[in-house]
């Protein structure tokens, strides 16, 4: 029996540094696929020189991987006039790159794929309701952030397209409840192609050190950045982009750094349109000495920061299930989320705190909980509470999954 063919179809370059979850979900997916599937990959390219259009036999997390780059993207974590998205689903269709299996991160590239064969699955890493539909329910300070998340000026389109592509996939998998329970309501008659399926987190990579090893690393830390050895870190990392609201992140810092005595140090890990306007209310706050914008990172210097945090703080207006949350609990870091996604459905009293109140005095409160009280929030259950989430064990049940209709296809 020949081996089945799977490809995986997102807008980034898997060699450069970019960032966001789904680009470690697919990590994953490849790291951790069993010999038994031949991999390819179609995204984009960042290299100069790098022949676009045609498969490139590469090596990616250990595994090999055919790779097609559709154009050259010089950086992923800009939007731009004419969304990436766009120009990907465009460059889709001028080929047909079917294969047996095709995992789609996004709904819009699926529009080129009509005449496809194959088993096709959407991921669907977003709250879709919070993301796109909610317009009614909007502050006056989220609609001035619409300008940045394109189908919330335009639901009734989303939905049209959603309702004309989506019955094309053999598998719908949500890591978020609501929009898994959204998508069976829509979609009565293909609910049982609906499934909630967990995030990843790779535990041979995020996992905390020992004590003496973390005492050691956070005084070099400190040294680095010329800060007291005292200083307690908490760190942000994703995209600068209003869905994460990195704004009500700075006020949050300020108004804990006004009730709260101990030596602090924000370290935001990202980059994105909202860069300018975030160094210039870091002013505005007079924080330039106590918040470090670090840009992106590689992930071995973002898992530094995990172990070596004291706690991760996500201010987010929506969510699926955000990868930082599930990278801090196993490097034994605690989270003080807003309550938004999944988070608040995997956190226990001993891991991180909730916050029901979007506002900065809120956060800090929350903040200031976990700074004061690390006791209540002892490393060996934040790690607990991401084993389940442990990328060997849920990539491993999908490929079964993906495995068990090869063969019964075959025996056909």
């Amino acid at each position: 029996m020949r081996k089945p063919v799977l490809t995986i179809f997102y807008q980034y370059d898997p060699w450069n540094a970019t960032i966001g979850g789904i680009q470690t979900i697919i990590g994953s997916c490849i790291k951790y696929a069993p010999e038994g599937i031949r991999l390819r990959f179609v995204g984009v390219t960042s290299t100069p020189g790098v022949e676009t259009g045609v498969w490139h036999r590469l090596s990616l997390k250990g595994r090999e991987v055919l790779f097609m780059p559709l154009f050259q993207l010089e950086d992923d974590n800009r939007r731009r006039l004419i969304p990436t998205t766009l120009r990907y689903t465009l460059a889709l269709m001028r080929r047909n790159l079917a294969s047996d299996f095709m995992h789609f991160h996004r709904l819009e590239p699926s529009l080129a794929t009509s005449g496809w064969k194959g088993e096709k699955t959407l991921f669907v890493h977003n709250d879709i309701l919070s993301q796109v539909m909610q317009e009614d329910s909007d502050s006056e300070e989220q609609k001035s952030s619409k300008q940045t998340i394109l189908w919330r000026k335009f639901p009734k389109i989303y939905l049209a397209l959603e309702g004309k592509l989506i019955r094309k996939f053999a598998q719908v998998l949500s890591c978020n409840s609501e929009s898994t329970a959204f998508y069976k309501a829509q979609y009565p008659d293909m609910a049982k192609r609906v499934s909630l399926v967990r995030n990843t987190v790779d535990g041979e990579l995020f996992n905390p050190l020992s004590e003496a090893e973390r005492t050691r690393e956070r005084q070099a830390l400190c040294a680095r950045l010329k800060l007291s050895a005292e200083t307690r870190f908490l760190l942000f990392a994703g995209r600068l982009h209003p869905q994460k609201d990195p704004l009500l992140l700075l006020q949050s810092f300020a108004a804990l750094k006004r009730s709260n005595a101990q030596p602090l140090h924000l370290l935001v890990a990202g980059d994105g349109e909202l860069l300018d306007e975030l160094k210039s209310e870091r002013a505005r706050l007079d924080l330039e000495e106590d918040v470090s914008f670090l840009g992106p990172l590689q992930q071995p210097q973002l898992i530094e920061l995990h172990q070596l945090s004291d706690v991760c703080v996500l201010t987010s207006r929506y969510e699926g299930l955000p990868l930082v949350v599930l990278e801090a609990l196993a490097c034994g870091t605690p989270v003080v989320t807003t309550r938004c996604g999944e988070t608040p459905r995997l956190l226990s009293e001993q891991s991180g705190v909730v916050c029901d109140e979007r506002s900065p005095q809120a956060i800090a409160g929350a903040l200031a909980q976990v700074l004061d009280h690390p006791e209540q929030y002892p490393r060996a259950s934040c790690v607990r509470d991401s084993r389940p989430y442990e990328a060997s064990q849920v990539v491993g049940e999908l490929y079964q999954q993906m495995l068990g209709h090869w063969e019964a296809r075959m025996a056909a």
